[in-house]
């Protein structure tokens, strides 16, 4: 029988949007949902610039990522930091959920906006904005610190690139399904001046 311990990915459901610079044929901004045991790792990486090389870097950061998405937030960051060296780098928001304590471990590098939407909006602080750390993997990593905050069913991390315009927050429906809050954010906010990206995860 499928448990969350064999099939942590049960307990979410997500939906993405995503959309390379006009006259790019790839994005430099990608993404990772990688299960492991107990937990479920979650990312956006954005390379820098835009086209072939910045896909490239991006590519490097989600294969280290997917190789050690068990491993806790710090020491990961690290190891693509050193993975990307002599690319042209990427900046990266990451978090994982952590299955047996129900908490959300997050850190951001760069401008990788994140936030996460409290289901209940009554509660104390109903929105929580993940602390963003100048600096890119693969040439300048900043110090790290990572933030944990308990989540709730129903609770939505949103992640989204430099692509997207500020504000978009304010028009979300969190009784809408993931992917049509990512299609939404997408149609409305995207500057077309960027590749874009938005990821939203749904704890259930």
């Amino acid at each position: 029988m499928c448990d969350e311990a064999t099939d942590p990915l049960r307990l979410i459901e997500w939906g993405l949007a995503t959309m390379p610079l006009q006259g790019q044929a790839v994005s430099g901004d990608s993404y990772i949902i990688k299960p492991f045991q107990k937990g479920i790792l979650m990312a956006v990486v954005d390379g820098l610039g835009h086209g072939y090389e910045a896909a490239q870097a991006s590519k490097i950061a989600t294969a280290t990522l997917d190789t050690y998405a068990h491993e806790s937030i710090i020491p990961l960051v690290r190891r693509c930091h050193e993975a990307l060296k002599g690319t042209r780098g990427v900046v990266m928001s990451i978090a994982s959920f952590n299955l047996l304590d129900k908490t959300m471990t997050w850190l951001g590098v760069g401008n990788i906006e994140g936030i996460l939407l409290r289901r209940d909006v009554n509660a104390v602080s109903s929105r929580k904005s993940l602390l963003l750390r100048g600096g890119f993997l693969g040439y300048q990593l900043p110090p790290l610190k990572e933030s944990v905050i308990p989540v709730l069913a129903g609770d939505t991390l949103i992640f989204v690139t430099d692509g997207i315009r500020s504000g978009f927050e304010k028009v979300i429906n969190l009784s809408n399904k993931p992917q049509q809050i990512a299609d939404s954010i997408m149609a409305q906010f995207n500057r077309g001046t960027d590749d874009a990206l938005v990821l939203v995860v749904r704890y259930i």
